[in-house]
């Protein structure tokens, strides 16, 4: 099963709810989670929760428990929060590569499942007539305690962004497509390191090559260890084949220790 997660205090995360349910077939079942009812297309439902689903570690747990479901693929339907207020279409897989301030654990990093947020990226930004900004937003916050592959996809970054019907509608048609495709690629999957919290650069070379990304480290999370950069290849969910830079977007001290961990590992190395 693949699961939509969604919560009652997020106006984003109920916003492409009201679209998915809207406009994709799904049905309400005799099934609750959380206190909340379930809704069910072939294959996916979709969840809602009370509370705030960066806080929700364990969460594949809960709905085995409550389900007797061993998820695939987690999808949190979510709002992007910023003090720019950007409005913005992004996805990132979470996890902390320090101390946790928002949810998860202090240096633990959930399951990335690269080519879901390929195509989450893809998707947007091929149906953005929004003239927002499309990007991969750098690994951070919780839940990391996930043993299951999980992504968040949002909409940013204030509540004139989250409640719009159109971002709403982008955001419900790409987690179907995703959710329909990401098993059927074959693309080639790298480590991110360096550059800004939405990874201008990672985000043009996905959207421009085979290449996709799975866990983030931007340049303020620099100096990054070598057991951490090896924790975010374990927890990818696609096998890694290169480790790419942002060279100018890195500090020096973990772009040489990704460059001599390539060698180490036989992957490719990418200095951009």
């Amino acid at each position: 099963m693949k699961i939509i997660m969604t919560t009652k205090i997020d106006l984003a995360s109920m916003n492409i709810k009201r679209k998915l349910i809207e406009g994709f077939g799904f049905k309400e079942i005799d099934v609750r989670f959380d206190d909340n009812f379930v809704y069910k297309r072939d294959d996916t439902l979709i969840l809602t929760t009370n509370q705030e689903m960066i806080y929700y570690d364990y969460l594949d747990k809960e709905i085995e428990k409550q389900l007797n479901i061993r998820p695939e693929l987690i999808i949190f339907a979510s709002r992007h929060s910023s003090k720019q207020k950007l409005p913005a279409l992004t996805t990132h897989v979470t996890g902390n590569w320090d101390k946790s301030m928002y949810g998860g654990n202090d240096y633990s990093l959930a399951i990335a499942q690269p080519s879901a947020m390929k195509l989450a990226l893809l998707k947007m930004n091929e149906l953005n007539d929004l003239g927002w900004t499309v990007c991969y937003e750098a690994t951070h916050h919780g839940p990391s305690e996930l043993d299951v592959p999980s992504l968040f996809i949002e909409i940013g970054s204030s509540e004139e962004e989250w409640v719009n019907d159109r971002a709403g509608e982008i955001l419900a048609e790409t987690i179907m497509y995703v959710i329909d495709n990401y098993q059927k690629t074959n693309f080639k999957v790298a480590i991110g390191i360096g550059g800004g919290h939405y990874a201008p650069k990672q985000t043009k070379v996905a959207l421009d090559s085979e290449l996709a990304f799975s866990h983030i480290a931007p340049k303020y999370a620099h100096p990054v260890s070598k057991e951490m950069l090896l924790k975010a290849i374990e927890r990818t969910a696609e096998k890694v084949e290169a480790i790419y830079v942002d060279w100018k977007g890195s500090k020096g001290e973990t772009r040489q220790l990704a460059k001599s961990l390539a060698e180490e590992l036989g992957v490719e190395f990418i200095k951009d």
